[in-house]
């Protein structure tokens, strides 16, 4: 999925436009906020974990299934699914000896929903 690389446009001047500058500086979420999110957006930034997710997105999973569907260890699926978990993405639920792992909420499926939307548009 090679892209060419647009370049940049520029405006020719050097004013600032203080109106919109103070009323986006406004509406601003704190800097903690702009953290938090920009850490969750690195979860997504790791085709293994987009995997999963997708597979959560299908049906509730357990580690053995998710390692077998993707061809890999489970102690490697732990592991993301460790970083899902801890991110707010996934959530478990024992049944007897069984983990079934399962996407956190209706949120995660539409971020994740979008985010297959608007690479499927940009192919176009």
């Amino acid at each position: 999925m090679a892209k060419k690389i647009q370049p940049i446009e520029r405006c020719d001047c050097d004013v600032i436009h203080e109106d919109t500058v103070n009323q986006v500086r406004e509406k601003m979420p704190q800097e903690e906020t702009l953290y938090d999110l920009a850490e969750l957006f690195k979860v997504f930034g790791d085709s293994t974990r987009i995997k999963i997710l997708w597979a959560l997105d299908e049906s509730e999973m357990c580690v053995c299934d998710i390692a077998f569907l993707l061809n890999m260890t489970q102690s490697a699926i732990s592991h993301q699914l460790r970083v899902l978990k801890q991110a707010g993405l996934v959530k478990s639920r024992r049944e007897g000896k069984t983990v079934f792992y399962s996407l956190e909420d209706e949120h995660v499926k539409q971020i994740f929903d979008q985010g297959l939307i608007h690479i499927s548009e940009e192919s176009k």
